[in-house]
């Protein structure tokens, strides 16, 4: 088995942070992603590269050499991020990309920070606005492209979509809670606990499908558009949530642990993409934003 970006990047994070929890969050995924990348990397290369102790992760001696090696690995590929097709880092012009909430608050700022370092000519203008509002933005020219949840698209009859990385839907309990000692977690378990529901971009709505699907439906004691706002009072122990890693966070605001669980049931995943309209053909910029992304999120690793 070969190693992958993902697990190079995953094993960097926790060597510098020193905590798998702290890489966790860096990426926007959850430890036991971090975890199991770790691992695999540790199985390719036949050799322990962390030693897990009580306060994280230190790097063990076959660590040490590796780290260095792994870091040349990325900036390889930061290199080629720069130029995904050969002169791209020289081209000038205005990208009008539409983000949803989601994307803006937990996915977009360390990449429009890195973009801008390689592409210094390439001017961003970022707009936040709901799904529905950018799907027509882009096929009325609005736009050039989006970022977006590719899961929730509607119009596939005028737009085109790629599908960056998908994030894994997990139920979120307090610390204390009682569903954390169970061999396993159901859908219908879930039905019979408080639940607080997060209703920003169509979070209910996608929500809807898959309850509706298991002809269940959840207890819904609170309902917010704010993530804050779920995760206090899921910490606090008001109720429970279905949330996406890319999401979750292990405190809360108040500093409350949060503890998550996989369900038994298939859960559909968070996926997280770019939109174009299929009756023009994207821009150098648009052309070269792709790409950056599709080589900084290791579409092929």
């Amino acid at each position: 088995m070969s190693l992958t970006l993902k697990q190079l990047r995953y094993f960097i994070a926790a060597a510098e942070t020193g905590q798998i929890s702290h890489a966790a969050m860096e990426m926007n995924i959850s430890q036991s992603a971090v975890t199991a990348g770790i691992q695999g990397l540790e199985a390719t290369l036949g050799v322990k590269l962390l030693a897990r102790g009580a306060q994280g992760v230190s790097v063990t001696p076959e660590g040490a050499r590796f780290l260095s090696r792994a870091k040349g690995i990325m900036a390889a590929v930061e290199d080629a991020t720069r130029s995904p097709l050969g002169e791209e880092t020289a081209i000038t012009g205005r990208l009008r990309l539409g983000v949803t909430y989601t994307v803006a608050g937990y996915f977009m700022a360390r990449h429009y920070a890195a973009f801008r370092r390689s592409y210094p000519g390439i001017t961003l203008e970022l707009s936040e606005l709901p799904r529905a509002a950018i799907e027509n933005a882009l096929a009325t020219g609005g736009l050039d492209l989006a970022v977006l949840l590719t899961s929730n698209l509607a119009n596939h009859e005028d737009l085109d979509a790629e599908t960056l990385f998908r994030s894994r839907r997990r139920l979120w309990l307090p610390s204390d809670h009682a569903l954390l000692q169970a061999e396993e977690v159901t859908l219908p378990d879930v039905a019979r606990e408080p639940y607080i529901m997060l209703t920003v971009d169509e979070a209910s709505r996608t929500a809807g499908r898959y309850w509706d699907a298991y002809g269940l439906t959840p207890d819904v004691v609170f309902s917010t558009s704010s993530v804050e706002a779920v995760r206090s009072m899921v910490a606090a122990g008001m109720g429970v949530t279905i949330l996406s890693d890319m999401v979750y966070r292990p405190w809360s605001l108040e500093g409350q642990r949060i503890e998550q669980r996989l369900l038994r049931e298939t859960v559909p995943s968070m996926d997280v993409g770019l939109t174009w309209s299929r009756a023009r053909p994207l821009s150098g910029p648009a052309q070269i934003f792709r790409a950056f992304l599709s080589v900084t999120l290791g579409s092929g690793g």
